[in-house]
């Protein structure tokens, strides 16, 4: 998402627009965006800084981490992003700032739900779907 800063007028923008996660680079191993991303933006300029409020919203798969099962999570974050103006800027991209703030969200151990069992050690049987018959459980 690109600001053109001379279109910012005195009482604030509102923009709209989907991005599509590969132009962001954030599949990751365990990670992966599905759909386009949907990004809302006020944006107001205050003297020599531009002011942004904004909503990323979208969807990601998984795998969890316990039972390696694959699942999707939405995805919100609300930020505030601040720009300091030098007189030679005609415009402030985004989009590194999105990414970033993106990847700060990510889970670490990514889990289908906090109750899931994993899989038995043993003989790799998923226990979210019943006891297995090795003897471990």
């Amino acid at each position: 998402m690109k600001i053109i800063i001379n279109r910012v007028p005195p009482e604030g923008l509102c923009l709209k627009e989907e991005v599509d996660p590969s132009e962001l680079d954030l599949d990751t191993e365990l990670i992966k965006f599905r759909a386009p991303l949907k990004l809302e933006a006020k944006v107001e300029r205050i003297t020599n800084a531009l002011s942004v409020d904004l909503k990323i919203e979208g969807k990601f798969s998984a795998e969890c981490s316990r039972c390696l099962e694959e699942f999707e999570r939405e995805f919100e974050k609300t930020v505030r992003l601040n720009y300091p103006l030098e007189g030679k800027d005609n415009f402030i991209d985004l989009n590194p700032e999105i990414r970033e703030e993106i990847i700060l969200d990510y889970p670490i151990k990514p889990l289908c739900g906090p109750e899931c069992k994993g899989i038995c050690l043993k003989c790799g049987k998923n226990k979210n779907e019943g006891g297995c018959h090795c003897g471990s459980t």
